[in-house]
């Protein structure tokens, strides 16, 4: 019988071997855990690099309480990964942590505490810094969001149904009774991968687990870096970045909706889409040409706009969710 823990922490990664040292030597250095029963797994996404050699040595060096834990997904997609994670975990807690994400030193000690004091939590998120290889623009702050920077003041916060807002899966934990009473075998979104931009696989997740009477909320005492590289402010990236987010858009917000209610939040959402792209392109016109960020607005807006005519084309809603 496997032994239950109180808190794993899951590493999805995906040729992180350079990045994979420094977040271990954080979770090495966690402090306050000397209560706390907990793990730490990687998750290796179908990596091409050293990931697995890398591990393995540190594996063979560990002279830790905690245990280190390999295990190789080779279904591509950050989806299937998390998947994994929450099948291979042994804590009653899953804190996820992507490989260019680095948590302070009392994020375990303050997750858990956390849990404890809000026990139907289902899920909650980190507070989210930026660690910028270049400064971005100063309007960039409108987009920063969507690339999992969540800055949200400093006192706890619960994300309302109604709202239509829920955090990043970067530094989020989830209740893993939560997530196996509420999420299907079966998920639409399932990440990012080549020749597929869907994104929105995480808002996809929280979205079965709120349904189902699950709190979701922000822990700004969690608190993570999220390191990024310039290539990720680059046009050639951001412009299917958006495009990938709009266009997984339908699922995500139908996921809440009463089936015989569908078609009049279909008809809401097409006319609302249209509205905001009609808006952003009186407002900004011809800026939308030069100025990266209204552009990316604009290509939201548009996918989003399409979101459900795509998904129906490419036969991603045909699966029967049991």
């Amino acid at each position: 019988m496997i032994q239950s823990l109180d808190f794993t922490v899951a590493i999805p990664t995906y040729n992180g071997a350079s990045r994979l040292p420094e977040l271990l030597e954080r979770l090495q250095n966690q402090c306050n855990v000397e209560n706390i029963s907990w793990e730490v797994i990687i998750i290796d996404n179908n990596s091409t690099d050293d990931t697995a050699n890398l591990i393995k040595n540190y594996q063979n060096n560990w002279q830790y309480l905690y245990s280190l834990n390999y295990y190789f997904e080779a279904q591509q997609g950050a989806g299937y990964a998390r998947k994994r994670a929450v099948k291979e975990a042994k804590g009653k807690l899953i804190g996820f942590l992507d490989d260019d994400n680095f948590p302070v030193l009392n994020w375990v000690a303050r997750a858990y505490t956390f849990a404890q004091k809000h026990p139907l939590a289902g899920a909650f998120s980190s507070q989210i810094h930026p660690e910028w290889e270049v400064e971005p623009p100063e309007n960039f702050q409108r987009i920063a969001p969507f690339l999992a920077i969540t800055e949200r003041g400093d006192i706890p916060l619960l994300y309302e149904k109604h709202k239509k807002l829920l955090p990043p899966s970067a530094g989020l934990v989830v209740r893993k009774q939560a997530w196996l009473e509420s999420v299907p075998s079966q998920t639409i979104l399932t990440g990012r991968v080549t020749g597929n931009t869907l994104t929105g696989e995480d808002i996809e997740i929280l979205s079965y687990i709120q349904k189902r009477g699950w709190e979701i909320w922000y822990n700004p005492e969690m608190e993570i870096y999220h390191r990024i590289p310039n290539w990720r402010l680059q046009k050639e990236y951001l412009i299917p970045f958006f495009r990938g987010i709009g266009l997984s858009r339908y699922v995500t917000r139908m996921i809440t909706i009463k089936t015989w209610l569908k078609p009049l939040f279909f008809l809401a959402y097409i006319i609302n889409d249209l509205r905001k792209i009609l808006l952003h392109l009186l407002k900004y016109r011809w800026q939308v040409q030069q100025d990266l960020v209204a552009a990316c607005e604009l290509q939201l807006f548009i996918s989003s706009l399409f979101s459900p005519f795509y998904l129906l084309i490419k036969g991603y809603l045909k699966i029967n969710h049991n």
